[in-house]
């Protein structure tokens, strides 16, 4: 790979004409750089497809070739791709149902808007994951004819269709009003009872880790389950039979499900496995008597979810951030405060509170302000980040907290170019404070310059336009081959040195005589 070439494939400076020039000695690597361009035209596009059949699928899906450009004999990818956005043409769709690389049904099964005749075909079809992929994709009325395929590979792909009618869904949870299931992927195969060994060192089976069946296709049948269970479509009140199933990972499905009864809220709250109980924290269904008994929990993970519950009340979260680490994130109850409760939150005696809310981004500048001066440095570095500081204000929060919070400051947007230079000229380097500047819009040649000392700054580095051009020439030849891409795709890359790499590319491309 020219990590240079692949670079400068991707750089947004780069003349009309050297794309050009670049397309034509492109390699499978350049290629996708190139495919890749926001300003790449349909006759380039065209042109690289010719030259790197591969990237015909790339550009297909960018929208950048037409169904007039493809020939689905000789490009059957990139035909395929184009019927995924829906511009392929119909015949193709017919063409590819009798393709004997059964891959390539598979693929098209996947496709939407495909003819009914070929569908039909493809709901028939002797190769059993074909016909899932259909039921996967297909529309509601075809998935409810293959929920009552007898092989249970089929209707798990059903439960998981979201266009799944709800009234099949709900059979497919209860079982009731449906044909027993005849056949599995494990019994396909293997004579029963058999259990698949996790560690199967046959290289050749594809088999999932924990499939097995004794005859009832029960590994299978409970991942139908739990497919029915993450199926928004499916109503809520079909699936309040798994609240007491003996299956964990059913019941964990359960406890996120959206409108649950508080009934069954209830019952999972008392659940033995502190993962079922910390997906209801999360859930908005939960009401507040849940709410309080989950606070009270003794897994720090299930009072850590309940946190971000949109609907915790504000004392039960005070009392969560006092005794539970949730570090610095938003929340969304603290996202959604009124006015008067961010007020109220701002004058907290718990500072992991008033950090919650300092984490807002939109904050009115007297409340950001109040922040700003906050004793507690945690305080600080959540808010040291919020639009709207002045240069002054920045630097007093540094004064006061020194290196608690100059990674954070770096990383405000509007930190003036001056204060990130003397951040980034600090000894030693502040190396998080470097990794910010080094991607700040306001960052400077100089303070770039600092950031190429740290390994993890370096590469963002390397990509800023502010770099002065002369290093940006010099990075060219550096033993990181990242490194070496991030500055050919800089946009500040002289031109001279475009034409000169393009060029050489060119002279290697040519057969000597």
């Amino acid at each position: 790979m020219n990590h240079a070439l692949c670079g400068l494939a991707g750089n947004p400076a780069l003349p009309f004409d050297l794309v050009q020039r670049l397309i034509a000695v492109a390699d499978a690597d350049i290629a996708e750089s190139l495919a890749a361009r926001a300003d790449l035209g349909h006759g380039q596009a065209v042109a690289l497809a010719a030259r790197v059949g591969e990237s015909a699928v790339r550009l297909a899906y960018e929208g950048l070739l037409t169904a007039a450009d493809i020939d689905p004999v000789t490009q059957p990818e990139a035909a395929l791709a184009l019927l995924d956005r829906q511009d392929g043409a119909p015949e193709w769709a017919r063409l590819f149902a009798g393709d004997p690389d059964a891959r390539r049904r598979e693929k098209l099964a996947a496709c939407p808007g495909l003819p009914d005749d070929v569908r039909e075909r493809l709901a028939a079809d002797p190769d059993i994951q074909v016909v899932a992929e259909l039921a996967l994709w297909t529309t509601a009325d075809m998935a409810a004819r293959l929920a009552r395929h007898p092989h249970a590979e089929v209707r798990r792909a059903v439960a998981a269709n979201e266009a799944t009618p709800p009234d099949v869904l709900a059979a497919l949870a209860t079982g009731e009003g449906l044909p027993p299931l005849e056949r599995c992927l494990v019994c396909d195969s293997e004579a029963t009872p058999f259990v698949h060994d996790p560690y199967c060192p046959r290289p050749d089976c594809d088999l999932r880790s924990g499939a097995s069946c004794d005859g009832s296709h029960e590994s299978t049948a409970h991942e139908i389950a739990g497919q029915v269970l993450r199926n928004p479509a499916t109503p809520v009140e079909a699936l309040l039979r798994y609240a007491g199933h003996p299956s964990m990972m059913l019941r964990w499905a359960l406890a996120a499900r959206p409108g649950l009864p508080p009934e069954t809220a209830a019952r999972l709250a008392d659940d033995p496995v502190p993962g079922v109980r910390a997906d209801l924290a999360k859930n908005p269904a939960i009401n507040d008597t849940v709410i309080r008994k989950l606070a009270a929990d003794h897994g720090h993970d299930v009072r850590r979810a309940l946190a971000h519950n949109p609907l915790v009340p504000l004392d039960v979260l005070s009392r969560l951030a006092a005794t539970v680490k949730i570090g610095p994130t938003p929340l969304p109850r603290i996202s959604a405060a009124s006015p008067a409760e961010a007020e109220e939150l701002s004058r907290s005696a718990v500072p992991a509170l008033r950090m919650l809310l300092a984490e807002r981004r939109d904050l009115p500048p007297g409340l950001r302000d109040r922040l700003a001066a906050d004793p507690d440095a945690k305080v600080v570095n959540s808010i040291a980040p919020h639009p709207g500081f002045s240069e002054d204000q920045l630097r007093m929060m540094i004064d006061r907290h020194g290196t608690k919070v100059v990674a954070k400051v770096a990383a405000n947007p509007d930190a003036p170019p001056a204060l990130l230079e003397d951040l980034a000229g600090r000894l030693p380097p502040p190396r998080k404070a470097l990794r910010e500047i080094a991607r700040h819009r306001r960052a400077t040649g100089p303070a770039l310059l600092a950031c190429l000392t740290d390994s993890r700054a370096r590469l963002p580095a390397a990509r800023h336009p502010a770099l002065p051009p002369r290093t940006i020439v010099e990075l060219l030849a550096a033993d990181d081959r990242e490194v070496v891409e991030a500055a050919a795709a800089n946009p500040s890359l002289p031109q001279a040195v475009m034409r000169d790499l393009v060029g050489r590319a060119e002279r290697a491309a040519t057969p000597r005589a």
